[in-house]
């Protein structure tokens, strides 16, 4: 193991650069990328996890084996296997792509997770409409897996203590509904796409939507004139402010765009900012599993990704905060409401 500020550093990931999550693990491999033009003393390893959660293990294992810093995949499926991996080689993995509540606590001293909690992910959104017009019905329509669930469950618990009724599942209200209703929803990219675009051909289709996929700019593409829908993110340009650690945020989209020709997408930026965090506390701590985590547990700091702060007796991050972005006829800005 490396000690304190001792030698160059190797940074291993297992991300999806083809699959089903292929579109943001290449924004967290292009992200990882530019992070390292500007830390020029690690030696990156990238491999394709290609979205294959059987595979996953034994392609983990095999970037451990090389590393002294291990960061997770994108997906939340796939980071529970990376954290019990990583329990099992008594490792520790820097969680950037899986905010299941359950995946960011279930390995005290082994995962730090970056991510703001799924069950977080609706808390502006719903103030926002607890705010606004006459309440109506929310329907919550989450996807097939955890992640969904784990959004919906939370965006419940919140709605009822905001005084909004709320109706949780997997189904849309029938083509009978009769009363004004609002729209949230949480599953995969494809998933919240195709709830959107079923919900808006209804004959009373909902007052205010919002769904999870909008957060990225790929949402544009899928669904027609997305004009008016919230998006709820991790992150969006303009949301990081002041970086204490690693790429200032300007520099970071310059670089993204220089090599893109696009903006990134919130998977993009946690993944950087993991970077410069786990290599900020291997270079002070080294990169024994107990010292990496116990210097995590200290930091309280921020990044172009916002605030880095993490509860010292689980590994969850309380204090970074998600976005919510709505759609405008140039694309998705940041909610000011």
């Amino acid at each position: 193991m490396n000690t304190p500020g001792a030698g160059r550093l190797r940074l291993g990931a297992c991300l999806s650069l083809t699959g089903r999550h292929g579109r943001f693990g290449r924004q967290a491999c292009t992200a990882l990328e530019i992070w390292n033009d500007f830390e020029p003393g690690v030696d990156l390893l990238i491999e394709d996890d290609q979205s294959d959660p059987e595979g996953f293990d034994a392609i983990f294992r095999r970037v451990a084996s090389k590393c002294d810093i291990l960061l997770g995949p994108y997906s939340t499926q796939l980071m529970r296997r990376a954290g019990n991996a990583a329990a099992e080689l008594d490792r520790l993995v820097w969680n950037h792509g899986g905010s299941g509540d359950d995946v960011e606590a279930a390995h005290p001293g082994h995962v730090v997770s970056v991510l703001t909690p799924t069950s977080r992910y609706a808390e502006l959104f719903l103030r926002r409409l607890a705010s606004g017009q006459e309440p109506g019905r929310l329907w919550i329509v989450h996807g097939k897996g955890s992640f969904g669930r784990q959004v919906a469950d939370g965006a419940e618990s919140l709605a009822r203590r905001l005084g909004i009724e709320a109706s949780p599942g997997e189904q849309l209200p029938g083509e009978d509904a009769d009363s004004p209703w609002d729209l949230l929803c949480a599953g995969s990219f494809e998933e919240d796409v195709e709830t959107v675009t079923r919900a808006r051909l209804l004959p009373r289709p909902p007052r205010t939507v919002c769904a999870v996929a909008a957060g990225v700019r790929e949402f544009g593409e899928a669904v027609e004139q997305p004009e008016e829908i919230f998006g709820i993110g991790q992150w969006f340009p303009g949301a990081g402010g002041r970086a204490e650690l690693g790429l200032d945020e300007s520099d970071f989209l310059a670089a993204y765009s220089d090599r893109t020709g696009t903006l990134p997408d919130y998977p993009a930026a946690q993944a950087a900012a993991t970077a410069a965090i786990a290599t900020y506390c291997a270079r002070t701590a080294g990169t024994a599993r107990d010292a990496l985590w116990e210097a995590a547990s200290r930091l309280d700091t921020t990044t172009l990704f916002g605030r880095f702060k993490i509860d010292p007796s689980t590994g969850v991050q309380v204090g970074h905060e998600p976005c919510l972005v709505r759609w405008g006829s140039q694309g998705p800005v940041a909610d000011s409401a």
